[in-house]
C-alpha cells in the first residue's frame, strides 16, 4: 500500500523532537554519538557507538567514559582534562588511541561539546567518536613505503659516494705508492729524489682536500667562524675570479658598501664562491657574463611566518650559460655527482658549498633554466659583532718558524700515530711524554703537573675522549694549554668548540709548529 506525502508528513509531525533526534542518532553507524552527564558517566548510546566500541547500551549506560581510554591515559588524568577543556573552551578536539570492549586499541578522532541549559548551568557533554584506524594504517603504510624509498636512495648515494671515494683515493695512493717505490731505488739523483718527495707531499695535500670536501658536505668540518664583510671578501677575490674564468667571460659585480657583517668561516666562504665560479665557467664554454651581487636579505623561511629576527646577507652568483634541467637540479649537491667528463672534476665542489652554508646556519638557493643560465644564492646570517682589532689580528697572523723547547704530554691511543707524533715532536726539539689514554694522562698530571708545558691530545679515544679530558684539565689546571687533534672532526663539532685549539689530521710539520707555537705563545 502506497503512502502519500501528506500521510508521511502527519506521521513525522506525530513524533516528538527528541524522538526524531534519537532516530537520527541511531541511524548513524560510522560515528559513536553519545551523551555524558557532568561527571562523565554515559547517559545515552547509539548503534554506531556499539559497532565501534563493542559495548551494548545495557552494558555501558551508567559507566564512566574513562573506560574507553588506555591505561596510561587514565593514569595521566587525560579523561578529566578532556571534560575540563571542553567546558572551559567550549569544545575539545583530538586524535588518539582508545580501547574497545575486547581490549584492542583503535585510533580515533573525538569531539566533545559541553551542553549548557538556558540558565548557564552545565548539564552534560555530547561526545562524537570516529574510528580512523584504517586511515592511520594506510598513512603508516605510505610512511613505511616512503622510508623504504628514502633508504634505497640513501644506499644508492652511499654506494656512489663509496665508489667515488675509492676511485679518487686509489688514484692518490697509486702516486704515493709509486713514489715511495722509486725513492727506494739506488742511485737516485737529488733532482729525482726531490721530485718524488714533492709528489708524495702534493698528493697528501690533495687527499686531505678530498676528505675536507667530504666533511664539508656532511657538515662535519671544523669551521673557524668570525665576522667579515662579504663584499670586501669578494673584492679581494676579483683577480682570482677573473683568472679562473678566463678572458671570454665578463665578470660584473654589484657589491654595496653598507651590507653589514656576516659570521662564518671566511676561508671556507672563499672556497665555496670559487667552486660556484668554476661551475659557472664550465657552463659557459663559449664565453658569457658572470654576475656577482650582494644584498641584505630576510631570514630563510620568514615568508612562511618563521622568526625573522636574524638578519641575513645574500650573495648571488649568476651565469648565462647552458643551465640545468630539473633532474640535474635535484642532484647537484650530491657528493660525486657530476655532469662533467671523466677526470674533469671530482663532483665534490658543490657538496662543499652546501655543507659549508648549512653548517654556518645559512641557506643556499638555486634557480636554473635550460639555455638561459643558473643563479646560486648563498644566504649567511648577519652579526652585530665587529671584526678582530688590528692588534689581535696581527698577533694571530704571527707564524713561528720554529718551536721553543717545551715539555709536551702527548695522548694518542693509536700506536703508529703515537710513535710518529712523538718522533715529530722530538725532532722539533720538544721533550715528549706519551700516554695512551685520558685516564693515565690525568693521573700523571695529578702527580707531576709542573713537568709539562702543553697537552697535545687526540679526540677520539676509548673511554674518556679528548674533549672531556681537555675540559677536566682546563677546570683543574687553567694555565695548562691544550691542543686537540683528530681525523674525525665531527667529534669536536658535536660537543661544541669550547675554545680549544684544533689541529686537523693529517697535519704537516709546518701546521704542527704553527698550532703549538700559538698555544705556547699565548701562555707566555
Amino acid at each position: 500500500m502506497s503512502v502519500g506525502v501528506s500521510e508521511r508528513r502527519r506521521a513525522l509531525d506525530a513524533l516528538s523532537g527528541a524522538h526524531r533526534f534519537q532516530l537520527l542518532v541511531e541511524a548513524v553507524k560510522d560515528y559513536a554519538i553519545y551523551l555524558l552527564d557532568p561527571e562523565g558517566y554515559v547517559a545515552s548510546w547509539n548503534s554506531g557507538a556499539e559497532r565501534i566500541k563493542g559495548y551494548s547500551a545495557e552494558e555501558i549506560v551508567g559507566q564512566h567514559f574513562s573506560r574507553f581510554y588506555t591505561p596510561e591515559d587514565r593514569a595521566s588524568g587525560l579523561p578529566q582534562r578532556v571534560l575540563e577543556t571542553a567546558y572551559r573552551e567550549g569544545k575539545f578536539e583530538a586524535e588518539g588511541w582508545r580501547m574497545r570492549k575486547d581490549g584492542t586499541r583503535f585510533w580515533t578522532s573525538i569531539v566533545v561539546d559541553p551542553i549548557i541549559d538556558p540558565s548557564g548551568e552545565l548539564i552534560g557533554f555530547a561526545k562524537v567518536t570516529r574510528d580512523l584506524t584504517e586511515r592511520r594504517k594506510a598513512e603508516e603504510e605510505i610512511e613505511r613505503a616512503r622510508e623504504a624509498l628514502l633508504h634505497a636512495q640513501k644506499m644508492e648515494a652511499v654506494g656512489r659516494l663509496t665508489g667515488g671515494v675509492a676511485h679518487d683515493f686509489n688514484n692518490l695512493l697509486t702516486i704515493i705508492r709509486s713514489s715511495i717505490d722509486l725513492l727506494r731505488r739506488a742511485g737516485l739523483t737529488e733532482e729525482r729524489r726531490n721530485r718524488y718527495l714533492d709528489a708524495i707531499s702534493d698528493t697528501t695535500d690533495r687527499a686531505a682536500l678530498l676528505t675536507g670536501q667530504l666533511l664539508a658536505f656532511a657538515r662535519r668540518q671544523p669551521l673557524r667562524p668570525e665576522p667579515f664583510d662579504i663584499a670586501a671578501r669578494i673584492r679581494g677575490l676579483e683577480q682570482i675570479i677573473s683568472a679562473s674564468v678566463g678572458s671570454p667571460i665578463n665578470v660584473v659585480t654589484d657589491l654595496p658598501e653598507d651590507l653589514g657583517l656576516v659570521r662564518a668561516d671566511p676561508n671556507q666562504f672563499e672556497t665555496a664562491v670559487l667552486n660556484i665560479v668554476i661551475n659557472a665557467r664550465d657552463a659557459m664554454p663559449s664565453g658569457g657574463t658572470l654576475r656577482i651581487s650582494a644584498r641584505p636579505a630576510d631570514a630563510p623561511g620568514a615568508a612562511h611566518g618563521e622568526d625573522p629576527a636574524t638578519s641575513f646577507v645574500a650573495l648571488a652568483i649568476e651565469d648565462d650559460g647552458t643551465g640545468m634541467d630539473d633532474a640535474t637540479l635535484e642532484r647537484i649537491f650530491e657528493p660525486f655527482f657530476t655532469t662533467k667528463e671523466l677526470n674533469k672534476g671530482t663532483g665534490l665542489g658543490l657538496s662543499q658549498v652546501y655543507g659549508f652554508v648549512k653548517q654556518s646556519g645559512g641557506e643556499i638557493e638555486v634557480a636554473s633554466t635550460m639555455g638561459k643560465g643558473t643563479t646560486f644564492t648563498i644566504l649567511l646570517p648577519g652579526t652585530d659583532e665587529r671584526d678582530l682589532p688590528p692588534a689581535e689580528r696581527a698577533e694571530e697572523a704571527k707564524q713561528p718558524d720554529a718551536l721553543e723547547p717545551s715539555r709536551v704530554l702527548l695522548i694518542e691511543d693509536n700506536d703508529k700515530v703515537g710513535e710518529f707524533a712523538a718522533g715529530m715532536l722530538t725532532e722539533l726539539g720538544q721533550k715528549v711524554t706519551w700516554c695512551k689514554d685520558a685516564a693515565s694522562a690525568l693521573k700523571l698530571l695529578g702527580q707531576k703537573r709542573d713537568d709539562f708545558d702543553l697537552v697535545f691530545s687526540d679526540i677520539v679515544m676509548p673511554g674518556m675522549d679528548g674533549v672531556e679530558l681537555a675540559e677536566k684539565i682546563r677546570k683543574r689546571w687553567p694555565d695548562l694549554p691544550v691542543v686537540l687533534t683528530s681525523g674525525y672532526s665531527h667529534a669536536l663539532i658535536e660537543q661544541g668548540n669550547r675554545g680549544f685549539e684544533l689541529l686537523q689530521k693529517p697535519y704537516s710539520m709546518d701546521a704542527l709548529v704553527r698550532t703549538l707555537g700559538r698555544r705556547t705563545r699565548r701562555k707566555s
